[in-house]
């Protein structure tokens, strides 16, 4: 607990935390409002097959980025900084201090990203109330998907946090963040459709981002089971985190 209470110390006093939470939050809410706006301008030709909730949660896909680097952000500005071998001085088994940054990281952004991503679903179905393509949270699934954007934020930021143990450096771990969750899409994009679909929805980012789709969708894995997927990602990536920890010098 002690280890926890220095880790949030450190993590509300560092200004990048600041301005990444804020980051996150006002991308979250304009661009879901942004693409509600476009969506009203142009309405679909069957409104029965509408995702609205995937319209208003667009900006989800957007934070991910900002979540991203502050979880690398977390361990490597004390690698760049040096006070990094202070905080193994004081905490010398290391792992403890890796997971106390897990937790707090992780508190900070679902506290900050749950009311971002309601007031994103808010404000974006109020715009394509417009058109009358809004939904309701009590529509199935819509919870579910909303709380989803929020739990997908704090795997990306937990993923981003591994990632920068290992690498260690900001700048290669924000390169490794951005290629991890982007570059795979990008490169299916190069294969035969068939077998594209078939490998895209096992990628991170898509098989975390099914969570948040209220609908069902044939590009997707099931939402609960895509969510499992990137949780296994991220475990993996905290793992060997972990390990290098352990195993290298500070």
């Amino acid at each position: 607990m002690s280890v926890a209470r220095a880790e949030f110390t450190k993590f509300r006093s560092v200004s990048s935390t600041a301005w990444s939470l804020l980051s996150a939050a006002i991308l979250i809410v304009s661009f879901g409002i942004l693409y509600a706006m476009v969506r009203v301008t142009r309405p679909p030709a069957d409104p029965a097959g509408f995702d609205s909730v995937g319209v208003s949660l667009a900006g989800v896909q957007v934070a991910q980025l900002a979540v991203g680097v502050l979880g690398v952000l977390v361990i490597t500005n004390e690698y760049s900084s040096g006070l990094i071998r202070t905080t193994f001085a004081a905490v010398p088994r290391r792992t403890p201090v890796f997971w106390g940054k897990a937790v707090v990281l992780a508190a900070a952004i679902f506290t900050l990203g749950l009311p971002a991503v309601f007031s994103a679903f808010l404000t974006g179905q109020s715009v394509l109330s417009a058109e009358h393509l809004d939904t309701s949270l009590g529509e199935p699934g819509v919870v579910r998907a909303v709380v989803g954007g929020a739990l997908y934020l704090v795997v990306v930021a937990l993923f981003g946090l591994g990632l920068g143990a290992i690498i260690r450096h900001t700048a290669g771990g924000v390169a490794a963040v951005i290629a991890l969750l982007l570059g795979p899409q990008m490169v299916t994009g190069f294969l035969p459709t068939e077998l594209a679909d078939d490998i895209y929805r096992w990628l991170p980012s898509p098989a975390g981002l099914a969570i948040t789709t209220a609908r069902p969708d044939s590009t997707l894995l099931s939402p609960w089971t895509g969510f499992a997927v990137f949780l296994l990602y991220a475990a993996a990536v905290l793992a060997l985190g972990a390990w290098r920890l352990r195993r290298r010098d500070a």
